[in-house]
């Protein structure tokens, strides 16, 4: 996500902010250290230039609920959106080292990147017709019906040919979106929770296993965007959320909602990612919007 940060300021600012010079040798440092591996068994698999992550008893992923000693969503492997983002980062790294004049580098982060599109679409893509969340892990891979593929297609550099990015976000839009966001986990999975309540273990059981997350709209709205090129019918995603401006936590966004109807708010009543996903994708789309209106 820091990649991403680096490159929405390099759109905005552009290549000529000194900034960036700065910048690079970070970004090459992380991408080291991903590739030579770090803490928790973090590390790029150097027979397929993926991302592995993850030890038991860990939760990495921003699916990250853990009571006690149990962890409730491990995704200990190769998690769909953390290589989306990977792949993501040697993109950028690779265009930032072009910009910068260093050609060498290109060329090597470009490789990197080119090595890990090729076996995300060889591995990834389950005969269900979209995206394992998570292969390689403690049980095999992990066809489970879960939001994060949708970031191999949201995510500035994508990782599907048109007819698999549509059918991710066709399917997304079937069983997981939601008026106010998209379901962590799709109602016909046998660990699904539809209500988020009760106690603490109650509570966070279900967190990551059916409540909807209002920030999930953003990168739903994008990659659907993306895959139909309608800034309107993208834009319709967001607009039950601008009614619910008035309804729970006045002027602001809720963290949660209840997977089952009525959708009920829960968590916290002002989450700063669901307030921030609506304004970045709303500023991406709007414009796309007014070129397309007459005059």
């Amino acid at each position: 996500w820091y990649f991403q940060a680096v490159y929405a300021a390099f759109k905005v600012l552009g290549a000529e902010h000194p900034v960036f010079a700065e910048l690079y040798p970070v970004l090459t440092e992380i991408l080291r250290w991903h590739v030579e591996g770090t803490r928790f068994n973090i590390k790029r698999d150097p027979a397929d230039g993926l991302l592995f992550a993850g030890e038991p008893g860990l939760q990495l992923t921003w699916m990250d609920a853990k009571i006690d000693d149990w962890v409730v969503t491990p995704r200990i492997g190769k998690p769909v959106e953390i290589n989306a983002l990977w792949y993501n980062a040697l993109r950028i790294t690779a265009e930032l080292a072009a910009t910068l004049g260093n050609a060498e580098d290109a060329v090597h982060y470009n490789t990197l990147a080119d090595e890990a599109y090729t076996a995300f679409n060889a591995r990834f893509w389950y005969s269900g017709g979209y995206l394992y969340d998570v292969i390689d892990g403690p049980d095999g891979d992990d066809p489970t019906l879960r939001p994060n593929q949708v970031f191999a297609v949201s995510l500035p550099f994508g990782l599907l040919e048109d007819e698999k990015a549509r059918a991710v976000v066709d399917l997304c839009a079937r069983e997981l979106v939601v008026s106010y966001g998209l379901r962590s986990l799709a109602p016909d999975e046998t660990d699904y929770v539809g209500y988020y309540g009760g106690d603490p273990l109650q509570r966070d059981s279900a967190y990551h296993q059916g409540t909807v997350w209002a920030w999930l709209i953003g990168p739903f709205a994008q990659a659907h965007y993306n895959v139909y090129g309608s800034p309107q019918t993208a834009l319709s995603y967001l607009e039950p959320l601008g009614d619910h401006l008035s309804d729970h936590g006045l002027g602001t966004v809720s963290e949660i909602f209840d997977g089952d109807p009525p959708h009920a708010a829960r968590g916290a009543a002002a989450q700063a990612w669901s307030v921030a996903e609506l304004l970045r994708v709303y500023r991406v789309l709007e414009p796309a919007l007014k070129a397309k209106r007459p005059g």
